[in-house]
C-alpha cells in the first residue's frame, strides 16, 4: 500500500488532495470580461479563477478566487526605486486570514524582460509556516508554449502545465490547457504561481 502524501500547504490545506489532481485552465476573453482565467475540475466544477488587471483595473495585481468568488490570494508586483534598479522584478501574493488582514506566503522573482528566455528559470520560495520551513521552487520549461513544470529544490515535479493532444490538434491557440498538481501540494499556490506567469508573459490577465 502506498504512503500519505505529504501535505504541503501554502495556503491552507483545504487545498492539498491526498491524490494527484488534473484541472483545466480556460483564459476569459478581455472583451467579454475584462480576461483572466478560470480553473476547472473533472465535473466542470469551477474551483479557481483568476482576475487581473482587467477586471481589477489596476497594472501588476492579481487576485486568486475559489469556486465561490471569495479572494484567497492578492497578488502583487513589487515597485520602487530599488526594484527598478534591480534584476529580478518580485511579485508578492499575501492570503487573506479570518478577519481580512494579509499575509505574505510566496515571492517570486521575475527575470529582467530581456532574460525572459526558454532556458531562464523562474524562481519562488514560500513563507514557513509554524510547523515547516521555507521552500524554494523554480519554473522549468516556457508557460507561452503551454510545456512547463514546477519543481521543488530536490528536483521533484510539483505540478505541471500541458495541453492534452486531441485539444491540441483541434485548437491553435492555447486558451484551454491542463495542469497535474502532485498529491499534498497546495492547489492554490500552484494557481497563483500560473497567475503570475500568465501577466508576466503578456496573456489573459494583463491589460
Amino acid at each position: 500500500m502506498a504512503g500519505k502524501a505529504n501535505t504541503m500547504p501554502v495556503i491552507s490545506k483545504l487545498y492539498c488532495s491526498s491524490s494527484q489532481v488534473v484541472l483545466a485552465v480556460r483564459r476569459r476573453p478581455h472583451v467579454v470580461n475584462g480576461g483572466g482565467f478560470v480553473v476547472t475540475d473533472c465535473s466542470q466544477m469551477v474551483v479557481f479563477r483568476v482576475d487581473g488587471c482587467g477586471v481589477l483595473g489596476t497594472k501588476g495585481e492579481l487576485v486568486l478566487r475559489d469556486g465561490n468568488g471569495d479572494a484567497l490570494l492578492l497578488i502583487r508586483r513589487k515597485g520602487g526605486m530599488v526594484e527598478a534598479l534591480s534584476i529580478h522584478k518580485k511579485w508578492k501574493g499575501y492570503s487573506f486570514d479570518y478577519e481580512g488582514s494579509q499575509k505574505l506566503v510566496f515571492t517570486l522573482k521575475e527575470p529582467a524582460r530581456s532574460c525572459l528566455s526558454n532556458n531562464n528559470a523562474i524562481r519562488i520560495s514560500t513563507e514557513p509556516k509554524s510547523s515547516s520551513k521555507q521552500c524554494e521552487y523554480e519554473i522549468n520549461g516556457y508557460f507561452p508554449d503551454r510545456k512547463c513544470s514546477i519543481i521543488d529544490s530536490t528536483g521533484n515535479l510539483v505540478a505541471q502545465v500541458g495541453v492534452k493532444k486531441e485539444v491540441e490538434e483541434l485548437m491553435a491557440s492555447k486558451d484551454v490547457y491542463q495542469v497535474v498538481v502532485k498529491p499534498g501540494i497546495d492547489q492554490a499556490f500552484v494557481f497563483g504561481v500560473i497567475a503570475v506567469l500568465d501577466y508576466i508573459y503578456g496573456e489573459s490577465t494583463r491589460c
